[in-house]
């Protein structure tokens, strides 16, 4: 087994950043084996540890797999190192979610395909919602089955590359579990009624788990589905008017990005409100319950229950 490490240059213009001080974990750890008859090794690379974990558990132990953005960092924000940008142009093969998510590193992905790189974008062909505004909700795996149709995307981009494994079946596999997470998450949330099922979020990165699970995302912090943008005075106070009116006192903020906003809406909002972290753009550091996949999308499903019950 091997280790490839690369620390990311990021954009520094947040107003906190407390997720870099998270370890990078388990899914930085490349493992390899012998490719075919054993004379070349198949190099596969993730854009972030929620796909690294897919494709992990796609290819298993027959390919060198790398994930470039560690865990806690903020998918939009991200951008890769000179290293990451070739290692990214010499694999066989590139896994991204697309959709605008990765927009740190737009420009780098774009000259890599031009350069012959075999990417493939997994969000596209997973049934993209299209948000209020007209914009593109890129956040497709806070859906579990919507993940198990990107595993079978990987395994066909595997297939495309090497057919002395059967990655359908691995795929397979893997979107049972995926599936079976799914059915777990609803027995979690039954405890919340339905008229209490109204979500505020730091940014639009629920819209696919509402859209499951029967919740209504009626406002969030920053509007629209990245981190980049910032909320003006107005918008603020309107969302505090909303959440007022609706009765919401809880406001969900995330691992990856600044709570500061979301404490603000809190506070104008009173003694009662409060804000609840979850895990939206990266797996959780060890010992979270949020380092796999299936982990952080329980996680979730039982911090927003406790959330709005309580």
């Amino acid at each position: 087994m091997k280790t490839k490490l690369f620390w990311p240059k990021l954009l520094w213009h947040k107003l906190l950043w407390p997720k870099l001080l998270w370890p990078v974990t388990t899914l930085l750890v490349a493992t390899s084996c012998q490719a075919g008859t054993g004379n070349d090794t198949t190099t596969v690379v993730a854009s972030t540890s929620i796909w690294g974990q897919v494709v992990h558990g796609v290819v298993g132990e027959d390919a060198d797999v790398t994930v470039l953005m560690p865990v806690g960092v903020d998918a939009h924000d991200f951008q890769m190192s000179s290293s990451q940008a070739a290692l990214v142009a010499t694999a066989d093969l590139v896994i991204v979610n697309g959709l605008g998510l990765e927009e740190g590193m737009q420009d780098a992905l774009a000259s890599a395909v031009a350069e012959g790189a075999n990417v493939l974008e997994v969000g596209e062909s997973l049934d993209p919602m299209i948000l209020a505004e007209g914009q593109i909700d890129p956040h497709v795996w806070m859906d579990p089955l919507r993940v198990a149709r990107a595993a079978e995307l990987v395994a066909d981009g595997m297939a495309a590359l090497r057919t002395d494994v059967d990655w359908i079946t691995r795929a397979e596999a893997f979107s049972a579990r995926m599936a079976a997470t799914d059915v777990e998450i609803e027995q979690i949330l039954t405890v919340v009624p339905v008229a209490d099922r109204k979500l505020v979020t730091n940014h639009e990165a629920l819209g696919y788990f509402a859209d499951r699970y029967g919740f209504e995302v009626i406002g969030s912090v920053i509007p629209g589905p990245t981190t980049l943008d910032q909320p003006s005075s107005a918008e603020l106070a309107a969302l505090v008017a909303i959440m007022r009116e609706a009765g919401v006192a809880v406001v969900f903020a995330e691992t990856s990005d600044s709570a500061a906003l979301a404490e603000a809406v809190a506070a104008e909002l009173g003694q009662e409100a409060r804000v609840v972290t979850l895990f939206t753009e990266s797996l959780g550091p060890p010992g979270s319950g949020a380092d796999t996949l299936a982990g952080m999308l329980l996680t979730n499903a039982r911090l927003i229950a406790g959330a709005l019950v309580g």
